[in-house]
């Protein structure tokens, strides 16, 4: 009677019957209150709606089929069937609610259904709160590795560039140290020499000899390097030599770190003659594509 007195409050409150059934099945009839928890937990099932098929020899309401009925139990002998036992038997019978009881029930578990009802929204919206902050906190991870990565690989283009200023230096000073050398032993031979030297007879000197080897003809120009210079906003400038192959951004970091142009100020490059403003998708092109070799003049404007 207790399993059937659930149900039927659950239906009064408008529940539809077949989840009212599943509810009252799958909390053992424990009371109304875990049946409507049970629904407000499963309310999203995709199962929710199937119809509830009772295990066999379970029904709602009913008795266990392994207890004999009250017909089947046998009197006390001299006892009246229809006597006294039968009054003591209705006496223990639970009194139906009347429609006011039923009314405070029901007023009573819809106050719960929607306490029940706000503690989910409430934890739904906590549970909303902590994704939006777990998805804000991996999006600033995510930037902050990125701009480490475009940190470390304007570092490593930095290097590269100063490593090849350094080579091209040390190549320079090399040939200047060679011309020297070369020059000094030609004056030393052509010169006259040093008044010491021991005066030999044509005879013993052999047929003349001739001129010191000035070194192979010079290579022809491939244009390898390219000479730029840069007008800076101040009216200032600045050269440098960059590889032909390098792309315009290297020009760009040359002139952030060795301008005077304000940190932070965003600027770009332009050529005069003729006129061409480089979009980023040139700062990618070599100087070689762009017409820059093997040399050119080009002028910072501010955005």
């Amino acid at each position: 009677m207790a399993e059937q007195t659930t149900l039927d409050s659950l239906l009064e409150m408008g529940f539809d019957r077949n989840r009212a059934e599943k509810a009252v099945a799958h909390t053992g009839n424990q009371g109304i209150e875990r049946a409507m928890d049970w629904l407000m937990e499963h309310e999203g099932d995709p199962d929710i709606d199937e119809p509830y098929v009772p295990p066999v020899g379970n029904v709602l309401g009913g008795s266990d089929p392994q207890l004999p009925s009250p017909a089947a139990q046998p009197t006390a002998e001299g006892a009246d069937p229809d006597g006294g036992d039968q009054m003591i038997h209705d006496g223990d019978t639970k009194q139906p609610m009347t429609e006011e009881e039923k009314r405070e029930q029901i007023k009573r578990l819809e106050d719960l259904m929607r306490v029940k009802q706000e503690e989910r929204r409430e934890r739904e919206r906590a549970e909303e709160v902590d994704r939006e902050k777990q998805r804000r906190r991996q999006g600033q991870e995510l930037l902050q590795v990125k701009q480490k990565l475009q940190e470390d690989e304007m570092k490593k283009m930095v290097d590269l560039r100063q490593r090849e200023k350094n080579d091209d230096k040390m190549a320079k000073q090399r040939v200047r140290d060679k011309i020297a050398r070369d020059r000094e032993e030609r004056a030393l031979k052509f010169g006259g020499g040093s008044s010491s030297r021991a005066v030999t007879s044509p005879s013993a000197e052999g047929p003349p000899s001739s001129p010191p080897s000035q070194g192979p003809p010079p290579a022809k120009k491939d244009y390898n390097e390219c000479r730029i210079q840069v007008r800076m906003l101040d009216g200032s400038a600045l050269t440098s030599v960059f590889k032909a192959q390098e792309p315009l951004a290297a020009v760009r970091v040359y002139i952030q770190m060795n301008g005077d142009a304000p940190e932070g100020q965003d600027f770009t490059l332009l050529s005069p003659y003729p006129r061409r403003v480089y979009t980023e998708l040139d700062m990618e092109k070599p100087l070689q594509e762009l017409g820059l070799v093997p040399s050119a003049v080009l002028v910072v404007a501010k955005k």
